[in-house]
């Protein structure tokens, strides 16, 4: 008896990735709401312990369930937030795998920018894009695909949602939450489905950039030029591209 291969479609590649994406958009809102509870009382700022023991406790599951999707995750606070500390840095780095500047590692590691002499340009995070335009913006962004020289110096997607506390008429600016997912680790998701569709295909981000194609001349972070078809995958900037 012949086996008969699953149907599908562009589209319904697309709304994949959507689902995706809302699960890791979902999980930052939650973490973001608490964080919010934690830091944002207008009278005092919160200890450095305080703020790390609650992102800690709350991320250090998800970088360690079995086969994880995120590589990295936690919460940047804003000068003058956290005590003491102009921009304090909660960000973990799950297990990894002959990493480049870590090593094989079995546990999650502390981002710990004092030992990183390549992190100058970490001096004032509010130049960033993952973070400046979550801050301008008040709305959830994604960063990339860009290689993380950083920490796995592996091209990564950085997914980023502003944490505010209102002020007056407006918002004041307590950070932001965020998750690094490894863009190979995105292949393991999608790629099957993606093959499973005879044309060549490829997800990019709103600036037509690769994050995975499934053809072997589309390497992450290229330019495609004008699509022969597009399907946005929504409630994200990314889109399924049919390339021409």
């Amino acid at each position: 008896m012949t086996a008969t291969l699953p149907t599908t479609s562009p589209e319904h590649c697309a709304g994949a990735v959507s689902d995706l994406f809302a699960d890791v958009f979902a999980q930052l809102a939650g973490w973001r709401e608490e964080i919010v509870g934690a830091v944002a009382d207008p009278g005092g700022t919160a200890s450095a312990a305080s703020v790390d023991d609650l992102v800690s406790s709350r991320v250090l599951p998800e970088l360690t369930r079995v086969d994880p999707l995120l590589v990295g995750a936690g919460f940047i606070a804003a000068p003058g937030i956290v005590a003491g500390r102009d921009v304090h840095f909660a960000w973990w780095l799950g297990p990894l795998d002959a990493g480049p500047l870590f090593g094989s590692t079995t546990e999650p590691t502390r981002l710990d920018l004092t030992t990183r002499s390549h992190a100058e340009y970490l001096r004032d995070v509010r130049d960033l894009e993952w973070y400046a335009t979550p801050a301008s913006t008040h709305a959830t962004h994604v960063t990339g695909p860009y290689v993380d020289h950083l920490c796995t110096c592996d091209y990564i997607l950085t997914v980023t949602m502003p944490v505010t506390a209102a002020d007056g008429d407006g918002k004041r600016m307590l950070g932001v939450v965020g998750a690094d997912i490894a863009v190979r680790r995105l292949e393991q998701e999608l790629l099957p489905l993606l093959l499973l569709i005879d044309e060549p295909l490829a997800l990019v981000n709103a600036a037509g950039r690769v994050i995975i194609s499934t053809d072997p001349t589309a390497q992450p972070g290229a330019l495609v030029g004008t699509p022969a078809a597009q399907f946005v995958c929504a409630g994200t900037p990314l889109a399924i591209d049919r390339l021409s």
